[in-house]
């Protein structure tokens, strides 16, 4: 992979390590994480561009623990993980992400309403990976697509369910209404680049020479610099 930052948080169920790696000038990498005794696991992964001057920067790879994701507990039960920038007076440990993320895992008890803040420079998305409810101010919710169904194949469930994922509008906060089990979202902001990407597989680059190039010297075997 090549040229952009990447979070993963992955592992059995309630595990929730973090892998945040920055590809930099190219790195090369497998994962081969392990479920729990019953083969279950849940994983999600993160890519946020590198600016173009930044496209070149060394690679870099952090592997933090779930123990050390500060957890916050509201007085209506919700309760947050800070994994990546500052929410409600926590900071994350993932750092040093060029588009300085905020990258949070919520969970709203069943039939509660919760207001969140978003900083209004920012673009965001929800993805729900437990329980179900629906969001204010937002676009329509879409469905992840499964394997060989495309994006534009898919309709917008009238409510928001597990693997949809929810983009918003400009704004300074976000509300959402947990249905009756509940509901567990990733929330997801950070500043646009607000320049051009020409992308394919693993590598994302700024044009479509730069990205030519890359292929060409994963071919040759030079694409790690370091």
């Amino acid at each position: 992979m090549e040229h952009s930052d990447s979070i993963g948080n992955h592992g059995a169920i309630g595990a929730g390590d973090i892998q945040w790696m920055t590809a930099g000038s190219g790195i090369i990498h497998q994962e081969m994480p392990k479920g729990d005794p019953a083969g279950r696991m849940h994983g999600f992964q993160l890519w946020a561009n590198l600016p173009s001057a930044q496209k070149m920067t060394p690679p870099r790879d952090q592997e933090i623990k779930s123990l050390d994701i500060p957890e916050i507990k509201d007085d209506d039960s919700t309760e947050v993980r800070v994994i990546c920038g500052d929410f409600w007076g926590k900071v994350g440990p993932v750092e040093g992400i060029a588009t300085n993320p905020t990258y949070i895992d919520v969970s709203v008890a069943p039939g509660r309403r919760k207001t969140l803040p978003v900083e209004t420079m920012r673009h965001a998305f929800a993805y729900v990976f437990g329980g179900s409810g629906k969001f204010c101010n937002a676009s329509s919710p879409l469905a992840v697509p499964t394997e060989g169904v495309k994006w534009l194949d898919t309709n917008p469930p009238s409510a928001v369910n597990d693997r949809s994922l929810v983009l918003f509008d400009g704004g300074d906060e976000i509300t959402v209404q947990a249905g009756d089990e509940g509901i567990r979202f990733l929330l997801v902001s950070g500043r646009p680049l607000q320049e051009p990407v020409a992308w394919y597989g693993p590598i994302v680059m700024n044009t479509q020479e730069q990205l030519r190039q890359a292929f060409e010297e994963l071919g040759e075997g030079t694409f790690l610099r370091t």
